[in-house]
């Protein structure tokens, strides 16, 4: 498991800084986790000391959550490098908790980055994005890192640029952690599936992946599920620990049961609006691109660490865990690889594919 220090996260800012400061004279075309834009001779600041505004938002509620604390690092590191000339204000779920509604906000101006799902690409017409939802595309976060922050990643930001006409540019890869099943009765091999209802995607590959194992899967809202797992309308869901954690969804009857299937290493997208980004001055960009990567490193190291605390409290609090070692894991991935292959092969996506599997 990886894990990045605050220790490491400020030096590595503070090589940052000093890179934006020198500036060199240089352009990208490309831009990946770690990447500034470079000062130029012609950079312009901000003029007759107007304050920039920028409001940034998740869909989660909690402040215990990781996206929390990418969000406040963010504010925090781009509002110390600016000296205040960008002041920036979260959002945690305030705004709305329904993601489509925060794209839509910032399609139209009204907040400047977000938080969201792949799916939520998909729907804005980047089937790409959909390779990201495959089951057990990743063997662990070190494999997830190393192709999401190479060269798949970057191939992926540029195709999302394109496709969305410059609406939607990728600053950066954070997680959700990995997701597990949990449920009603406990599930060690892939047949154990059969005839149980699951609350997950009710379309695409992630629904057909539940359906091969002969779940069915249900739509119910992240709002309503806790409900519906107490009162029996659905046997099953998945989800990582930290995220049904908070929910309390380990504390109900069929929630009872988590059982780390591991089956998706999760990549939630930090997103700012492309024209927005666009209308900045090279030295704005450098403030946002190094307070972006704070943010990434930051909420990715809290999603770690999360993880185990997160296990530990559910088990405090009566959930009856089933552990990875514990798992027929090769019978639950066998159906997810043959999904993987076909969707790749049907939409001429072998390329990208083999760029994800080659980041081992």
């Amino acid at each position: 498991m990886i894990k990045c220090s605050r220790f490491a996260l400020g030096a590595l800012c503070g090589m940052l800084v000093v890179a934006c400061l020198s500036g060199c004279g240089r352009t990208h075309q490309r831009r990946t986790i770690g990447s500034v834009v470079p000062e130029d001779t012609e950079a312009v600041s901000e003029e007759n000391g107007e304050t920039l505004k920028m409001v940034i938002a998740s869909n989660q509620t909690s402040v215990d959550n990781p996206y929390h604390n990418g969000l406040a690092t963010f504010k925090e590191v781009v509002e110390e490098l600016s000296g205040g000339a960008i002041q920036v204000e979260c959002s945690d779920g305030t705004l709305s908790e329904n993601e489509t509604e925060l794209l839509d906000m910032l399609t139209a101006g009204d907040i400047q980055m977000a938080v969201c799902s792949p799916g939520n690409m998909s729907s804005a017409g980047v089937p790409e994005i959909d390779l990201i939802s495959l089951l057990y595309l990743f063997d662990g976060f070190e494999h997830w890192e190393a192709a999401m922050d190479g060269e798949f990643g970057s191939t992926l930001n540029d195709i999302i640029l394109e496709r969305t006409n410059n609406r939607y540019r990728i600053m950066g890869y954070w997680s959700a952690g990995v997701r597990d099943y949990y449920g009603k009765v406990p599930v060690t091999t892939a047949s154990d599936m059969a005839g149980l209802t699951i609350r997950t995607q009710i379309s695409g590959v992630v629904s057909q992946y539940w359906t091969t194992l002969g779940a069915q899967p249900l739509d119910i809202g992240w709002g309503d599920l806790y409900d519906a797992l107490m009162a029996n309308e659905v046997d099953s869901a998945e989800n990582d620990y930290t995220n049904l954690m908070l929910k309390l969804h380990h504390t109900t009857p069929n929630g009872k049961y988590i059982c780390e299937t591991h089956h998706d290493y999760t990549t939630r997208l930090f997103i700012i609006n492309g024209d927005f980004y666009d209308s900045l001055t090279n030295e704005q960009k450098n403030w946002v691109d190094t307070a972006a990567l704070a943010a990434t490193l930051e909420e990715r190291a809290v999603t770690y660490d999360m993880m185990a605390s997160s296990k530990a409290q559910c088990i405090a609090e009566g959930a009856v865990v089933t552990d990875y070692e514990d798992m027929d894991i090769a019978s639950f991935k066998e159906p997810a690889v043959a999904i993987q292959d076909a969707y790749a092969q049907e939409h001429g996506f072998n390329e990208y594919l083999e760029m994800i599997r080659s980041a081992r």
